[in-house]
């Protein structure tokens, strides 16, 4: 492992088919210890804390889907490439509901069905990922 890629083992960390890592996390948690992300996205109502680090922003409410839908897949395109020689993380303020929805599109990015891929993110970032059904339907018609 690099010392640019999380460590596979850390929790929230979601090892891609590719094998890529992404980490997950929720807002509304301190910061995890150890290395800090070197790109972020993050999936808030309204405008993200500052970081250190670069980052994108996507308005998107709590339990709800991005305000902007068109807006979701270039920025998640631009994470996946990063992800292959960056740490990149995903976050909303709890970690699963967004963050999830986000993580399933971009497994879908990554070679994983459309229709596989919440029950991928669930099996392999956490049980509680993508919370309400618009969410996982949005997934379903992601690409």
């Amino acid at each position: 492992m690099s010392d640019r890629s999380w460590d596979p083992a850390a929790p929230g960390v979601l090892r891609l088919p590719s094998g890529r890592l992404v980490r997950g996390r929720g807002l509304r948690n301190p910061l995890p210890s150890g290395d800090t992300p070197q790109f972020g996205l993050y999936l808030l109502s309204g405008e993200p804390p500052p970081v250190e680090w670069e980052s994108r922003w996507v308005r998107w409410r709590d339990f709800w889907l991005p305000s902007d839908r068109s807006a979701l897949g270039p920025v998640l395109r631009e994470l996946l490439e990063r992800s292959d020689g960056e740490r990149v993380e995903i976050a909303c303020g709890g970690g699963f509901g967004r963050t999830g929805t986000a993580m399933s599109c971009l497994a879908v990015l990554d070679g994983v069905p459309a229709a596989e891929a919440v029950d991928y993110i669930r099996e392999h970032y956490s049980p509680r990922a993508v919370e309400m059904p618009w969410q996982k339907r949005f997934v379903t018609r992601f690409d």
